[in-house]
C-alpha cells in the first residue's frame, strides 16, 4: 500500500528528536519507504538521515504536504491534530514529554487521550510502538471530524482542569 506520511512537529521552540529518530530507524529497517516520508521538523536539532525534511514550511508548502499525505504523524498539539483530522487524514499522535525536554509539562498526554477516546486518532505513547501504530492506523476506521471545535476544546479544557 502506498502511504504518504507527513510528519509535523509544530512551531513551538522545543525539539522532538525522539520521534524523528524513530522514523529514521523504521526507514533504515525498510518498514517505511523513505521516499514516502516528509517532515516539518521545527526546532528539532536531529536531522533525519533517511527521509526528506524542512525545518519550517510556509502555509502553501504545509497545505501541499498535508494534501499529499494519507497518514500524518504529529505531536500532541490540538491545532496539529484537528487540522489533520479535518482533512480526513489518518493521524498518529505522539505526546511530547517534559522529561525529554520536549515541552514544559505533559499536558499532551491528556489531549491525545481525549482525541483517542473520541476515536479520531491513533495514539502512540512510546516511539518504540510507532511500527505497530502505523499498522493500526491503516486498519482502523476513525470517526470523521464534525466541526464542533469549540465543544471539543471546551471538553478537553474541562477534562484537564478536572485532573
Amino acid at each position: 500500500m502506498d502511504n504518504k506520511i507527513f510528519i509535523t512537529l509544530g512551531s513551538q521552540k522545543f525539539q522532538f528528536n525522539r520521534l524523528l529518530k524513530a522514523v529514521d530507524e523504521l526507514c533504515e529497517k525498510g518498514t517505511v519507504d523513505a521516499e514516502d516520508v516528509f517532515a516539518q521538523i521545527g526546532y528539532s536539532d536531529y536531522l533525519p538521515k533517511n527521509f526528506s525534511y524542512k525545518k519550517f514550511l510556509d502555509r502553501d508548502e504545509f497545505s501541499n504536504e498535508m494534501e499529499k499525505a494519507n497518514i500524518v504523524i504529529t505531536h500532541g498539539g490540538t491545532g496539529a491534530i484537528i487540522g489533520a483530522v479535518k482533512k480526513g487524514k489518518k493521524v498518529i499522535a505522539v505526546p511530547r514529554l517534559a522529561k525529554y525536554g520536549e515541552h514544559v509539562d505533559d499536558h499532551q498526554l491528556q489531549l491525545i487521550k481525549q482525541f483517542d477516546d473520541l476515536n479520531l486518532i491513533c495514539s502512540c505513547h512510546d516511539v518504540g510502538d510507532l511500527e505497530t501504530a502505523l499498522d493500526t492506523v491503516q486498519q482502523t476506521k476513525y470517526n470523521s471530524y464534525k466541526s464542533n471545535t469549540i465543544n471539543i476544546i471546551n471538553s478537553i479544557e474541562e477534562y484537564i482542569k478536572g485532573n
